[in-house]
């Protein structure tokens, strides 16, 4: 009797198979991705490893910790930095942040 005010509910016709058009919003997402995240930070990574490979002594440092100082020795892991006259402290190399220009620290 209501079946004069009711339609029937057919099925939706079978897509297509996933091509490469369905994949393009991920491709392009993962390589905005890549270009203004990931890349830039491997470059940084890269030159702060330079940065840490070729501390020597007598180089004035900065520390992530704003510690500044000169070195006085080089080890594997840790470098001996004379924070003041007879005032030593022993500090990662990794925390070393900026190697500052030469006579730095005689006009703070």
């Amino acid at each position: 009797m209501l079946d004069f005010f009711v339609s029937n509910a057919w099925a939706a016709p079978a897509s297509q198979e996933p091509g490469l058009a369905s994949f393009l919003p991920l491709i392009i997402l993962f390589a905005v991705f890549y270009f203004f995240l990931i890349r830039p930070q491997l470059k940084q990574a890269k030159q702060h490893k330079a940065l840490v490979s070729a501390l020597a002594k007598g180089d004035e440092i900065a520390t992530n910790g704003g510690i500044l100082g000169k070195i006085k020795e080089v080890g594997d892991n840790f470098l001996l930095v004379e924070i003041a006259e007879g005032t030593d402290v022993k500090v990662q190399k990794q925390s070393v942040s900026v190697v500052l220009p030469k006579g730095t620290l005689k006009t703070l």
